[in-house]
């Protein structure tokens, strides 16, 4: 009975992949042996480690049988693939996500060339709308070079690319970890940087600096997040939720509402929530080459594909005399921007990992800052959440306010203006 019932579930599932169109031309040695790891490397894509440990293969095997039910369901979701970490979220991702189409499709101890393996099966299967990579570290443990795992990415990368040429892919760096677990910092980086050389350019991925976001000065995990110096507690789920979500929305997938805002007596917008009217592109919601956006009352300053380009934008309106200039931005980890106050720079950035302000107490790092800028007389006396970041910046007698992108994604919101008026 029980060996008719999994015969039943393999044939139901082929029938799913053929009637999705499903290509051949990638896991022949997983095409035919169904849900179990093939014995040998034979015929494998990829290079380097692939685990088969009994309690691996058992768990291989249970999950991905498991989501052969779900084929039909999960279509369109937003697929999660990953190791242990991946499946740390759950099936409900903890509900960091809400109103968020998602399938998570992490197997603990997998690693890359087992992804590649799989990945016609568990996630081309579901014709995703966006897909989220973190993979690599147990590649470390298995004692794979740097090289063979950013490769398998590539490779990854290659194959969601020519499934869906529009695919949102955000890839999610590799974590900190410790030497003690077999992952030192240095072999870390070195992934994190030929998988990011890979990738350069390529306006189909954005690169999301997880490994900053939870490294310490010395590059390795921090126990109150990863108290096994691998994997995260509900304190880490919720940080790397909240490095994800800015990038999430501006894909359409979360924070879908307007942004219902009204300046209070005394201030007026500049920015309408709508579209970049008032800064040089009336009517658009997105700047030409695609860098600035506005979706849902939010100023976006996507990430760059070339990892950093520094880039201006600004008001068609000046401010000459005394104002007061209030917003709101967030950052994603490591991102850095700027506020131009009629031509000088505040820097605005993630300021506990970019600086210059880290030490910083009412930083909301993931979550929405405000930032005051006062200008009295050439000089402008800027906070943060009420702290002090610029006591007498020195400021021009008139210019036009900016916003400049960089690195990472920046964004803004509730930009508006008190003008004094002249006596």
């Amino acid at each position: 009975m029980i060996r008719t019932s999994a015969r039943l579930l393999f044939l139901l599932f082929l029938s799913n992949l053929a009637a999705l169109g499903s290509s051949p031309s990638i896991l022949r040695a997983d095409d035919a042996t169904g849900f179990d790891l093939p014995a040998t490397d034979d015929g494998v894509p990829g290079a380097g480690p692939i685990r088969r440990a009994d309690w691996f293969k058992g768990l291989w095997k249970e999950r991905r049988a498991a989501w052969a039910t779900k084929v039909e369901q999960d279509q369109k979701a937003v697929v999660f693939l990953g190791d242990s970490i991946t499946q740390g979220w759950g099936d409900d991702f903890q509900g960091l996500f809400p109103g968020m189409k998602a399938a998570n499709r992490g197997i603990s101890g997998d690693t890359t060339r087992g992804m590649l393996l799989r990945l016609k099966q568990d996630v081309l299967s579901l014709n995703p709308s966006a897909v989220v990579l973190l993979m690599g570290t147990n590649d470390l443990e298995e004692q794979a070079e740097p090289q063979i795992i950013a490769d398998n990415i590539k490779l990854i990368v290659d194959e969601l690319k020519k499934h869906n040429p529009e695919l949102p892919i955000i890839l999610c760096q590799v974590f900190p970890s410790s030497a003690t677990k077999k992952r030192p910092a240095d072999k870390i980086r070195e992934i994190n940087k030929l998988t990011a050389m890979t990738v350069k350019g390529d306006p189909q991925i954005t690169v999301l600096d997880t490994w900053a976001l939870f490294a310490n000065e010395q590059g390795d995990a921090k126990a109150e997040e990863m108290p096994d110096l691998l994997h995260l507690n509900e304190i880490g789920y919720r940080k790397w939720a909240a490095a994800l979500t800015p990038i999430l929305a501006t894909l359409g997938f979360l924070e879908t509402e307007p942004d219902h805002f009204t300046p209070e007596d005394g201030f007026e917008s500049l920015f309408n929530g709508k579209d970049l009217t008032g800064w040089g592109h009336d009517g658009k919601t997105v700047t030409p080459d695609g860098r600035y956006v506005a979706k849902n009352g939010r100023f976006i300053v996507t990430t760059p594909a070339e990892g950093s380009r520094v880039q201006q934008l600004y008001t068609t309106r000046e401010f000459p005399g005394n104002f007061t200039l209030k917003l709101e931005f967030r950052a994603t980890p490591n991102a850095d921007s700027g506020v131009f106050i009629r031509k000088p720079q505040l820097q605005c950035r993630d300021y506990p990992l970019a600086g210059p302000y880290k030490t910083l107490k009412n930083y909301k790092a993931g979550d929405w800052n405000e930032l005051i800028v006062v200008v009295n007389d050439g000089v402008a006396h800027c906070t943060c959440n009420g702290e002090v970041i610029e006591e007498a910046l020195q400021v021009p007698e008139t210019g036009p306010i900016g916003l400049e992108g960089d690195r990472g994604q920046m964004e803004y919101r509730r930009i508006r203006v008190s003008v004094q008026k002249a006596k």
